[in-house]
């Protein structure tokens, strides 16, 4: 009896299918995975570019914030500063609020765009007032103080409106009309033409107290006009309650000059921050790592740049004239935020991407898998209708060849298993049926053993084993 068509099983085909589709899907699992760990990882690590707009060419604002970014670079920190070069304060914050620069270099009392936040100090700027020697035979007296500059003339460096309204404030909280005081403007190109005018009756000037500028700008006037006298700003704690972008200060003894002294005793003056500024929409993560790394490198500038160690952290109090940003706030107060408090939304969002990774995955290996359920299926369905044939059998080599066949289909059960063609309950029922069809095997063994040997006892020669016969149909 042949085996039965039922329990032939098409191995190739089936093993073809598997040997296809398993191990694409696996290496597509693989690289879909970790195409979004390293697509987390290069945006988690890529540093932050910050354009910040500083002029004009040539100051020592262009030259720091180039030192400073050239630092950054070396570092490779969480942020890259890239500079645009500006002609000056005015061109910077415009920029800024246009949003064509993320920081800006600016004094803290120019116009702001609305909602700037202050990210660091770049240096504390003094005024410095002073008058040279009354002229002999002049018709007014030497200039001793500030109430004394009504109806004279008063050379201020600086072309924009900063310096031009901080000494407007000055001669009105000091009890001068400024509408009866004349003041001319200089760029800084034009110090040198200042000190010579003779026409001018005081100076004004506006910068760090280790200006070169400054001292060397007094020392002209000095040898050209005689020996100057400071004017104090005696009203300088009241401006700065009035005008709280300002604050009082004191320029100590000798600030410019030790041979002679000047000025040759501490003097109250006004200043004002030159700031590092931001828009209160940067990112505070962005603007606290900058804030970081310019107070980490500050120290090594000043060897190159002695204007670096002037660097400061800005006010963070609330109720400040300027508000520093809440990322440098952060910083400043140590209440920067940790890696899982920064990125553990996208760490939840790629674990649910991943899952839904998972899940089409596993939908399309079920839905590519679908030939091989449907024929597993069908050999179990093979191998419960072949029971019926395994009790007609008529000799022990037709069962050993449905037994061969049905551990074709066995193994290949299995391997459908292992690939996921066919889940655990399928398998089970599979079991079922394989358990009754090896019954139906072991009962069918029995009674072809019994038949034989009733055969045996029933021949003449004495019980000699003669060979079975096997019909035409059975071949």
């Amino acid at each position: 009896m042949p085996v039965p068509s039922d329990l032939s099983v098409r191995r190739d085909a089936s093993s073809r299918r598997r040997n296809r589709f398993g191990p694409w899907l696996a290496l597509a699992s693989v690289l879909s995975v970790l195409t979004v760990a390293l697509a987390l990882a290069y945006w988690v690590w890529q540093p932050a570019t910050l354009r910040i707009a500083v002029g004009p060419a040539g100051s020592d604002d262009q030259a720091l914030i180039a030192a400073v970014a050239k630092a950054f670079d070396a570092r490779g920190g969480a942020v890259r500063p890239v500079p645009i070069e500006t002609d000056g304060t005015l061109q910077s914050l415009n920029l800024l609020g246009a949003g064509k620069a993320d920081l800006a270099v600016a004094r803290g009392d120019s116009a702001m765009p609305a909602d700037t936040n202050s990210v660091a100090i770049l240096r504390r700027n003094f005024v410095v007032l002073w008058a040279p020697a009354a002229r002999k035979g002049a018709a007014r007296p030497k200039i001793m103080e500030i109430a004394s500059l009504t109806g004279r003339r008063i050379g201020v460096v600086g072309l924009g409106d900063a310096n031009l309204n901080l000494l407007r404030v000055i001669l009105a909280e000091s009890g001068v009309n400024p509408q009866k005081v004349t003041i001319a403007q200089f760029g800084i190109d034009r110090i040198s033409e200042m000190a010579q005018d003779s026409t001018l009756d005081a100076f004004m000037m506006v910068g760090a107290l280790d200006d070169k500028a400054i001292a060397s700008t007094i020392a002209t006037t000095a040898r050209l006009r005689g020996e100057p006298k400071f004017l104090s700003v005696d009203v300088s704690d009241a401006i700065a309650e009035r005008h709280p972008l300002y604050e009082s200060e004191e320029i100590p003894a000798s600030a410019f000059s030790t041979t002679p002294q000047r000025p040759d005793d501490k003097i109250d003056t006004i200043a004002v921050n030159h700031l590092i500024v931001a828009p209160a929409s940067l990112s505070e993560d962005t603007v606290a790592a900058f804030t970081r790394e310019l107070f980490t490198v500050r120290q090594s500038l000043v060897k190159d740049l002695p204007g670096a160690s002037h660097i400061q952290k800005p006010d963070t109090d609330k109720d400040a004239a300027l508000p520093a940003h809440p990322g440098a706030a952060a910083y400043i107060d140590g209440n920067e935020r940790s890696f899982m408090d920064k990125y553990s939304d996208y760490i939840w969002g790629v674990v649910l991407l991943l899952s839904g990774f998972g899940s089409v995955a596993a939908w399309l290996r079920h839905y590519l898998r679908r030939e091989e359920r449907s024929e597993n299926a069908l050999h179990r369905d093979r191998l419960l209708n072949a029971i019926s044939s395994v009790r007609e059998a008529t000799s022990l080599d037709d069962l050993a060849a449905m037994q061969s066949a049905a551990d074709d289909i066995l193994r290949e059960t299995l391997a459908c298993h292992e690939d996921g063609a066919i889940e655990d309950g399928d398998l089970t029922a599979f079991g079922l049926v394989l358990a009754q069809f090896h019954q139906a095997i072991v009962d069918r063994r029995a009674v072809i053993a019994q038949m034989s040997d009733a055969d045996v006892a029933a021949k003449p020669d004495g019980g000699v084993l003669q060979p079975f016969p096997i019909s035409t149909a059975a071949r």
